[in-house]
């Protein structure tokens, strides 16, 4: 919480830097806090329970730039802290891209409460988030003898954030968030220790999933007994929305600034060019009310705005902030996108999964890495093999490689299924030809 003092202080905080030898400066105050309760067997494991809070002082002095931290919000300590910021900036090199956005791209306020915070975060009992958590683990003990171990937890947190630059910006947001958890592990064939999760999690308390959670993970470890190497080829590849954002990953990293002023991307160049199929339409929507991720200014005060960043696989848009445009030489965007929306499809997974002949259902990812560079990559996965629209086969310790754009152009169908708790709603995808290596 922060309250009317802290950001009184967090002004005079501004102005002394202004009146200390600072051409320009931007602050944020914060506060964090969260607590989370991990049972093992449905006995208590671990408690935690942690806050934060601070301000962060950015400063432009004789044309160099530093950025500065303390959690000692005291005025004394904080007229040192700053002069020594600005003492220690001078010693910088100078960077005439360093420089605040220009004042009339800043989130000029009067919109709607995007409704983010629960206040029931402040009246919960300790004793209720235990409970939720050792439900969980009731839902999978004594229900197979093959269980070894089952894991619960429950977690919630409230995050709130002030900030003021020196040409004209001031924003406030703050945010809760709820989530209950549930991770199995169960012996299989010979030395084989599979285990599975399943969690749930909102930004309202009333809004959480708190039942169920560890009957789906058992059902979703005991499908794994089983497992084992399908025969390398090229497969229909399906991908459960649990995990589909793994794969929008690195094509969403490739769009940054930072990135692109590099030269360190496979999509430099690339805008208004078709790099994926006409299925790839992703939509920036920072306005839905209470969505995670849902925002009026990015981190630097510039007001967001619907965005189409892939329309039938054309890329339509970057995320440049400001220091990047003034380095790149380039109209600003915005420094990244708040809450992305894949237009769905009207199957769920099921109707996806009975529409492929030869395929893999990928319901995992296990380590690999995407190029930066080239948009190349190369994962490790578990999931099930698809035989004639049944899953018929639990599979692990196989490859899927291949190349993003490639990837991304073979997309053929989504699913109408996202994780609407995920600031990324992302659903099932479907490509087609995607090479497998196995046994």
């Amino acid at each position: 919480m922060i309250t009317d003092n802290n950001k009184k202080l967090a002004q005079w905080a501004m102005d002394y830097a202004l009146k200390n030898g600072c051409q320009a400066a931007k602050l944020v105050l914060y506060s964090n806090s969260n607590a989370s309760f991990e049972l093992r067997d449905a006995k208590m494991d671990k408690l935690q329970q942690a806050s934060e809070s601070g301000l962060s002082i950015s400063l432009y002095v004789d044309g160099k730039y530093g950025s500065y931290s303390t959690n000692r919000l005291d005025k004394k300590e904080l007229e040192s802290f700053i002069r020594n910021g600005i003492e220690s900036t001078r010693y910088l090199a100078e960077d005439e891209a360093r420089v605040l956005p220009d004042s009339s791209r800043y989130y000029k306020g009067g919109k709607p409460d995007l409704q983010l915070f629960d206040d029931k975060f402040y009246n919960l009992n300790p004793d209720d988030k235990v409970a939720i958590a050792r439900a969980a683990a009731e839902e999978v003990l004594g229900k197979d003898e093959r269980i070894i171990s089952v894991g619960s937890s429950y977690s919630d947190g409230e995050e709130a954030s002030y900030r003021l630059t020196s040409n004209g910006f001031e924003g406030e947001s703050k945010s809760t968030w709820f989530s209950v958890s549930a991770d199995v592990a169960v012996k299989g064939e010979g030395e084989a220790r599979p285990s599975s999760y399943w969690y749930d999690s909102a930004m309202f308390y009333d809004k959480l999933i708190k039942s169920g959670i560890g009957t789906k993970a058992l059902e979703r470890v005991l499908k794994k007994l089983g497992q084992r190497k399908a025969a390398s080829g090229k497969y229909t590849m399906i991908v459960d929305p649990m995990n589909a954002g793994q794969l929008l990953s690195p094509l969403l990293s490739a769009l940054y600034g930072s990135a692109l002023q590099q030269k360190s991307s496979f999509l430099l160049n690339k805008l208004n060019t078709k790099v994926g199929s006409d299925k790839l339409n992703l939509m920036d929507e920072p306005h839905l009310i209470g969505a995670r991720g849902a925002r009026y200014f990015d981190n630097e005060g510039v007001a967001t705005e619907r965005r189409q960043i892939f329309e039938n696989g054309t890329l339509k848009t970057y995320f440049i902030d400001t220091y990047n445009s003034k380095k790149m030489g380039v109209e600003p965007t915005i420094s990244s996108p708040s809450l992305l929306i894949l237009q769905p499809g009207n199957k769920d997974l099921d109707g996806l999964v009975a529409d492929v002949q030869k395929g893999i259902l990928v319901t995992g990812f296990n380590g690999g890495n995407s190029n930066k560079s080239t948009g190349d990559f190369s994962y490790g996965i578990e999931g099930f093999l698809i035989e004639n629209g049944k899953l018929v086969q639990p599979v692990n310790e196989m490859n899927v490689t291949g190349n993003m754009i490639t990837l991304w152009s073979s997309l053929v169908a989504v699913g109408n299924d996202p994780r609407l708790s995920s600031s990324w709603r992302i659903p099932s995808l479907v490509f087609e030809g995607v090479d497998f290596s196995g046994s």
